[in-house]
């Protein structure tokens, strides 16, 4: 991990249920004293604030919670807290998400090896581009999530590039994304928008998009754009749809994904008593 760990911000959402299992994940998968900030635009119920409330009292990870006390909306509200980490690496993880063991150190390490990289989106079971096993699916949350972070430890540390990053959880170099100029929360109500804008935005100004293939982090489904977003991505950006579409037919990360899935089945089990020598 570099010396300056990045903030971890989770956008808490409605659902009491993956709300809980990412936090979960979060605290068993990620080092102490990341600093996590769970960001609540209003969205959190009763049950919810009980599950973050009981969360942040036992867990090892620095963390804050911040509710604002009526919505401004997805995108606006996640620009303001990008914003307020300054050039900070942010790493944004989806509610819903669960991230698998090793996912942090491996996205910094990312990160960190290519200054040219702005952002870093690790593999996911519902992570469009960065999908596995079959790009552009939905696959179930795997079983064996530590197994199957052990292959991905193995891969080749390629970061091939991506079209654009994905929402399950990505990594922004703080710097890049200030340049580039943040979130556009006046066009796109939705993350899955405005994180494909942000990403183009940065291509256009020399930046990399990459696949951290070393890492996996699962979610339960797919993000989705609001009403009307798409339309303002094709106006903004005519080519995106066509290049989005030659992209996942011709699925350059194939071998990539074989790979993994190859790694998968040869991997054995972990070391007996591993936690004793760490």
């Amino acid at each position: 991990m570099p010396a300056a760990s990045p903030v971890v911000v989770v956008p808490v959402g409605a659902d009491d249920g993956t709300l809980d299992a990412c936090l979960a994940a979060l605290d068993a998968c990620t080092p102490p004293a990341t600093p996590v900030w769970l960001a609540d635009d209003a969205q959190a119920g009763p049950r919810g604030y009980a599950i973050i409330e009981r969360w942040i009292a036992r867990t090892a990870l620095k963390a804050d919670y911040t509710r604002r006390q009526r919505s401004v909306g997805e995108v606006a509200h996640l620009d303001e807290v990008l914003a307020a980490c300054g050039e900070a690496d942010v790493v944004v993880l989806a509610a819903d998400a669960i991230p698998a063991p090793g996912w942090l150190h491996r996205l910094a390490g990312c990160l960190a090896s290519d200054g040219a990289i702005a952002t870093a989106t690790p593999w996911s079971n519902a992570g469009e581009v960065a999908a596995w096993p079959r790009i552009g699916e939905i696959d179930p949350v795997p079983d064996d999530l530590e197994r199957l972070a052990r292959a991905a430890a193995r891969m080749p540390a390629l970061h091939p590039e991506l079209p654009a990053a994905v929402g399950h959880a990505v990594m922004l170099r703080g710097s890049a994304r200030r340049r580039a100029g943040g979130l556009d929360a006046a066009s796109f109500g939705s993350w899955y928008a405005a994180l494909t804008d942000l990403s183009l935005r940065l291509v256009g100004l020399g930046w990399r998009n990459v696949l951290c293939d070393t890492a996996f982090v699962a979610r339960r489904g797919e993000g989705a754009p609001f009403e009307g977003d798409m339309n303002r991505l094709a106006v903004r950006w005519p080519d995106w749809h066509a290049r989005l579409a030659h992209y996942l037919m011709h699925d350059p990360l194939r071998a990539s994904r074989t790979q993994l899935a190859a790694l998968l089945d040869s991997v054995g089990p972990p070391e007996p008593q591993r936690d004793l020598f760490v």
